[in-house]
Order: C-alpha cells, then sequence, then structure tokens
C-alpha cells in the first residue's frame, strides 16, 4: 500500500502513539504484581506461592498463542482498526479484573487481556516496517521500546499507591479504564489502512513470497527466538515479581518497592532509547548494521547478569544498586535485538508474521518466568535460585546471537512473478543477502557477506 506525504509526517507521532499503546499494555499487566505485593489480595484469594506464578504467567500463554495470527492479521488487514478493536477490549478486561470474586474467574479474566494484548507487537513491528528506514529503526524502536519499560516503571509506583489510598480493586478498575482515553488520538491521527478487495489480493501475495517455512528453515529466525526468550525472561521476572522481592526479601514497605521498580525500568527505557540511537548513527557512518547490532546485543546480554550480584550482596543498599544496575544494562540489548531479529534480518513481506512468531517465544518467556520463579522461590525458600535462572538465560542469549544471528542464514524470499514483492527486498532464494537490502544510500555502502 502506497505511503502518502501526510502519513509520513506523521509518522514519529504514531510512533509515539504505539510507544503509549505498548505503556499502557505494560501497565495492566505490572498492576497484578503490585497486587501480589499486597497481602489483602493474597489473602482474599488464599494464593500460594505457586498459585501466584500461575497467577502471573496466566495472560502470557494466550498472549502467545495468539501472536502468530495477530502478525497474519495485520500483514494482510492493515494497523488501524485492528488494534483499536483490541485495545479497547484488553483495557474493558482489566478493570473487570477489579471485580472478580473467585480465582477461576480472575484467570479467565487475566487470559482475556492476553488475547486482546497480542495485536500490539505484530501491528507496531508492520508499522515501523512500511514508514522508517535502516538508519531510523534503531532510534524508532529505542523510542517504542521506552513505553514497554515505563509502563512498570509508573505502573508499579500508581499501583503501590492506588491500593495504599484505597484497595486493589479500585486500582485495577481505574488503571484498566484510564487507558481508553489513547483511543482518541489513534483513531483522529492514523490513516484508514484497512485495505480495498483489490489492494488485499496484492497483500497475500506479497505476505505469501515468505511462507511460514522459510522463516522455520532460518538460523536467524531460531537466534531471535531464543534472544528473546532471554531477554524476555529477565524483563518479566521483574515485572512479575520484583515487587514482592523486594518488599518479602529486602524489607521494603509496597510504596517503597514501587519506587525501586521505577528506577530499574526507568534505567531500562534510558538505556535502551540511547543504545538504538548510537547504533543508529554507527550504522549511518557505514558500519555493518548487523555487527554494530550484534555488539550492542552481546554487551548487553553481559551486563544483565550482575543481577547475580544483587542476590548475593549483604547490604540492602547494594541489593537495590545492582536491582536497578542490572535491569539498566538490559537496555543495550532492547532496540537493537529487535531492530535485528525483527527487521534488519527479515524481508520486510514477512514482517507480521516473523513478529507474531518471535512474539511467541517473548510470551512464552513470560509464562515460564513467572511460573518457574514462583516454583523456584517454592523450593529454595529464597530469591536467590531464581536470579541463578537468569543468569543462565542471560548467557545463552549472547551465545546465541554471536552464534546464529548471522546474514547468510536471513529468510528466504521466494522468487515469482509477483512485483509488489519488488518495492520491499529484490531478495530470491537465489540472493538471500538482497534481504537486507534498502533505499536508503547509507545501508546500500554497508558491508556485504557474513557477519560475526
Amino acid at each position: 500500500m502506497a505511503i502518502t506525504g501526510h502519513e509520513r509526517g506523521n509518522r514519529w507521532v504514531i510512533l509515539v502513539l504505539l510507544a503509549l499503546g505498548l505503556m499502557i499494555s505494560h501497565v495492566d499487566r505490572t498492576s497484578m504484581s503490585a497486587a501480589f505485593a499486597d497481602h489483602h489480595f493474597v489473602q482474599e484469594f488464599a494464593l500460594t506461592h505457586v498459585q501466584r506464578g500461575w497467577l502471573g504467567s496466566a495472560m502470557f500463554w494466550s498472549y502467545g498463542l495468539l501472536q502468530m495470527p495477530m502478525g497474519w492479521l495485520v500483514d494482510r488487514y492493515g494497523v488501524k482498526w485492528p488494534y483499536a478493536i483490541c485495545f479497547l477490549l484488553w483495557c474493558l478486561a482489566s478493570a473487570a479484573t477489579g471485580i472478580v470474586t473467585s480465582l477461576s474467574a480472575l484467570i479467565v479474566v487475566r487470559l482475556m487481556i492476553g488475547v486482546a494484548e497480542s495485536v500490539v507487537v505484530p501491528a507496531t513491528y508492520r508499522y515501523l516496517a512500511d514508514h522508517f528506514d535502516e538508519t531510523q529503526k534503531g532510534t524508532a524502536l529505542g523510542i517504542y521500546s521506552i513505553g514497554g519499560k515505563m509502563g512498570p516503571a509508573l505502573g508499579a509506583p500508581i499501583a503501590a499507591w492506588l491500593i495504599s489510598v484505597s484497595s486493589w480493586k479500585a486500582m485495577f478498575i481505574v488503571t484498566g479504564l484510564a487507558g481508553l482515553l489513547w483511543l482518541v488520538p489513534w483513531l483522529l491521527t492514523l490513516t484508514n489502512d484497512f485495505p480495498s478487495r483489490a489492494q488485499l489480493a496484492v497483500a497475500k501475495k506479497r505476505a505469501a513470497s515468505v511462507p511460514l517455512a522459510n522463516l522455520l528453515s532460518s538460523p536467524v529466525v531460531w537466534g531471535g527466538l531464543i534472544t528473546n526468550f532471554c531477554y524476555s525472561y529477565f524483563a518479566f521476572y521483574c515485572m512479575t515479581w520484583m515487587p514482592a522481592y523486594l518488599v518479602e526479601q529486602r524489607g521494603l514497605s509496597l510504596t517503597q518497592s514501587g519506587l525501586y521498580t521505577f528506577f530499574s525500568f526507568a534505567g531500562i527505557a534510558v538505556v535502551a532509547a540511547l543504545a538504538g540511537w548510537a547504533a543508529d548513527r554507527l550504522i549511518a557512518r557505514g558500519y555493518d548494521a548487523v555487527i554494530v547490532r550484534k555488539s550492542f546485543i552481546v554487551a548487553g546480554f553481559v551486563g544483565g547478569t550482575t543481577v547475580l550480584l544483587g542476590a548475593y550482596a549483604r547490604s540492602p543498599h547494594m541489593a537495590l544498586l545492582w536491582n536497578v544496575v542490572s535491569l539498566s544494562l538490559l537496555g543495550l540489548v532492547t532496540a537493537n535485538n529487535l531492530a535485528l531479529v525483527k527487521l534488519t534480518l527479515i524481508p520486510k513481506q514477512a514482517v507480521g508474521l516473523n513478529t507474531g512468531l518471535q512474539q511467541v517465544a517473548t510470551s512464552l518467556a513470560g509464562g515460564v518466568s513467572a511460573s518457574l520463579s514462583g516454583w523456584l522461590l517454592h523450593v529454595g525458600h529464597s530469591y536467590t535460585w531464581p536470579m541463578l535462572a537468569i543468569f543462565a538465560f542471560l548467557l545463552l542469549g549472547a551465545t546465541s546471537t554471536i552464534v546464529l544471528l548471522r546474514r547468510k542464514w536471513a529468510p528466504r524470499v521466494n522468487a515469482g512473478p509477483d512485483e509488489d514483492s519488488s518495492s520491499d527486498v529484490t531478495a530470491t532464494q537465489v540472493q538471500p543477502e538482497c534481504v537486507l537490502c534498502e533505499t536508503s544510500p547509507t545501508v546500500a555502502r554497508t558491508r556485504a557477506g557474513e557477519s560475526r
């Protein structure tokens, strides 16, 4: 679908709206972690550590299940209306969390939130692929990722404050309904991209040039699944368990835990934005995009392993310091990993489908992190065991980045008579390197060949 001058002029505004949408989705996720740290909530549903883990993971299972269908949907039917409808549904489901009275109903509502929120990332990457070139992707994703980090950063203290001045029920209702204000600028700003019948036929041919089989046969895609899982395991642990860890093991009040959670996620948001911008500047100067982004990713995974220093720290102040530092350093991974495994190494035709596939790993990480951490806490009677698991996954992520994310292993685009696909990439089964080609002259100067 052709991009108008008006759309290009509004793309940064729409990017900010996408970041705010992501932030609101993460506020709705983080609200449950604040409830976990509230003894009234835990007592009302008589939750054990293991049950808290399963409840915290509930939305991630449905979220992951719907990622690929949502990717398929936005590749064919656009971004504006699928996102708007799903946004309305998840805000209402989030508010409904405050009125349910049984554990089973609570789990059902969280599953509904996961279903509706599954549109967020595939729709965003579909939009970014259509409107931003390689020298802008890191910056755009850095801005976008701020929303994902500021959601927990703001959501944790706000939820804690609402619980302290009212109740957990009021907290869920307020945080759920407040997000609906976002729909007004979204509907007014974004151009309707719902395709006509002719455009739909073109979109189907375009998407079919990179079938799922091509994605599943690519080591790059599998490397991305591993790095997304490992990165998200740590991030979702912090979203789900950090407030409870700070209260139960480090002796902070609920309000103080919300404040330190804010600092941790604000740190990763700032580092993510700066790292994405810095990588873009290096790429604009002619450095290889894949090598630059891989370097940032490996540095971030290694930096995140400092979480283990906090686990073994005797001083509460040092534990809190490493808690903030480790998550902040993980921000070196954020934008560059997102750009590399969802845009840079992926044909434009398959961005939605691949993003949905990658988000399966992300959501699986959320489910595994929440439930496995609860089980490790139950078995080890300490948060040290959950943090040892984080350490192991971060090292796995760094290894996967080095070994699997190589240009020569990018997904193939099937050759065919369809001229529409040539507007995105010129790749064929014979020339997989051109998967990375962009119209930008700067990117054209980047080195071809295998990246390390």
